[in-house]
């Protein structure tokens, strides 16, 4: 598969950074009460989550809804809210502890563009089934599972949009050619530096209506593996 570089990413205004600023420190001290992510430090939570969030940016629609499924504590979901104000975002994960710390900071940061949910990824899936333009996913799990979750939820003619590691090539070797399965047209694959290391973005195009079998039940997308 052909590695394209990712797009510039937009210059952010000094309010938007202001911003995101503000949800950085929100994002740290609410670490000290739910383990949101991984660093408690401000700074960190800058240049290692925030500032890899943006470069979601360019793979965004131009308009509509847009669904983070495993935000977590908003990422990249609500950094790409503060961004994107146009766009409408619904920040889903399963852990009420999360999603009760993450409304929070959405309340705090007055995103009016943002809905926190708390439901498992294929429970919402029957429950909003391919309503939306776009789908995020950030640190979940292989290429092949965040497909499945994702898919069901992105209206045809939409984009599945995956923050991936190094890991990608592996992951995509074995579904070259299969994903029409779920709807889907062959991904493209992007890659951008972080700090002294490379990273990339998965793009699938949703070309076709998901089939029916998708989701399936809660946990039966990482125990039994749709293209084995």
């Amino acid at each position: 598969m052909e590695i394209q570089p990712l797009p510039p990413l937009p210059e952010p205004s000094a309010k938007t950074v202001t911003q995101l600023r503000r949800y950085a420190s929100l994002l740290a001290v609410a670490n000290e009460r739910v383990r949101l992510t991984g660093p408690y430090d401000e700074e960190t939570l800058w240049t290692d989550h925030i500032e890899d969030c943006l470069h979601v940016l360019p793979l965004l629609p131009p308009s509509g809804t847009v669904v983070d499924v495993g935000t977590g504590g908003g990422l990249p979901g609500a950094v790409l809210a503060v961004c994107r104000p146009d766009l409408k975002f619904t920040l889903l994960d399963s852990l009420s502890r999360k999603t009760k710390a993450l409304a929070e900071i959405i309340a705090a940061l007055k995103l009016p563009n943002a809905e926190v949910i708390c439901m498992r990824s294929e429970d919402f899936a029957a429950a909003r089934r391919e309503r939306y333009d776009a789908a995020v996913v950030r640190a979940v799990s292989e290429a092949g599972v965040i497909a499945e979750y994702l898919a069901p939820l992105v209206r045809e003619g939409g984009a599945l949009i995956a923050m991936k590691g190094s890991s990608v090539g592996e992951e995509l070797a074995p579904l070259e050619g299969l994903w029409h399965t779920l709807g889907l047209a062959e991904p493209n694959l992007y890659e951008y530096d972080l700090k002294d290391h490379k990273s990339y973005m998965l793009l699938w195009k949703k070309s076709a209506p998901c089939p029916a079998v998708y989701p399936r039940k809660p946990g039966r997308a990482e125990k039994k593996l749709w293209w084995r």
